[in-house]
């Protein structure tokens, strides 16, 4: 059923709400095509009063949620911030923090990881650059809004297709164990990462703090001042001297000067909590 002017406002106005993306009135295909199913299911049809059972159902929000968001990912996807956290920032931050048994300690936040692949890529390029990994306290914490999403991840367990996609043949073999047409993680690559139900919307005044953050072509979809608060928070997660890393197309410098781009690898990253504007690096 095509989403009149009312629909598209009605789930416009509850996705902002329970998300923070904005769905324009241009977007009638992405309601239909995403929430379409559902509405036919739970509301005869009407996208309208889909949006009343969502808002005072749990259940139905959190499939209503699973629908309408993205969870486009791919094994080390976009290359270069992955070349720098294996060339620069990970090998910086064991350096710094490899100064006896208690110090060895690595926390990163993969804060919209999607089906799992961003922090299972972490975690593997971990796996080669430490060889004594086993003497860290390392931990990868992997939040999602998609409970759907989040049951992937947690299976480890991932089609030919998607191992096709940005995965490195050697680190195939060596990081996955064949099952049946698909292929499952390995438990050392699973031990690091821990996955939790998250809404970045929402304060997480517990969590951190983390020596990298990463929030990747996910606030492209908020407002200005609803993106500026979200890195504003997100940085309050970071060591004073850690790492923040967002999308290719996303840039912080209108956020003001503790946004100053560094890069490095090809890669833009910032370091938000530094005494000092950050300088770029060579």
């Amino acid at each position: 059923m095509t989403p009149s002017p009312e629909d598209i406002q009605a789930v416009g106005t509850l996705v902002k709400r329970l998300c923070g993306i904005v769905i324009g009135e241009t977007k009638g295909y992405l309601v239909e095509t995403r929430l379409g199913r559902l509405a036919e299911e739970l509301a005869g049809g009407s996208y309208i009063e889909l949006c009343r059972i969502a808002a005072r159902d749990a259940a139905v929000q959190s499939r209503f949620i699973d629908a309408i968001t993205t969870n486009e990912t791919l094994f080390f996807r976009d290359d270069s911030p992955f070349d720098v956290m294996r060339h620069r920032v990970i090998p910086m931050i064991a350096d710094r923090n490899a100064g006896g048994p208690e110090e060895r300690r690595i926390r990163i936040w993969s804060s919209a990881c999607s089906t799992g692949q961003e922090p299972y890529s972490l975690s593997m390029i971990l796996h080669e650059l430490l060889p004594d990994i086993e003497a860290w306290d390392i931990r990868i914490l992997a939040t999602d809004i998609s409970e759907q999403a989040l049951r992937h991840a947690e299976t480890g367990v991932y089609s030919q297709l998607e191992v096709d996609r940005g995965m490195p043949e050697a680190l195939l073999g060596k990081y996955f164990v064949p099952e049946g047409d698909d292929y499952r993680i390995t438990d050392r690559i699973r031990s690091l990462v821990n996955f939790q139900r998250l809404n970045l919307l929402l304060p997480f005044p517990r969590l951190g703090p983390f020596d990298i953050v990463l929030c990747r072509n996910v606030a492209i979809y908020f407002e200005a001042e609803v993106q500026r608060d979200l890195f504003v928070r997100l940085s309050e997660t970071l060591v004073q001297d850690g790492y923040l890393f967002v999308g290719a197309s996303e840039s912080l410098t209108r956020f003001g000067k503790q946004f100053t781009p560094q890069m490095h690898c090809r890669a833009t990253y910032y370091q938000p909590n530094l005494p000092e504007a950050p300088r770029r690096a060579a």
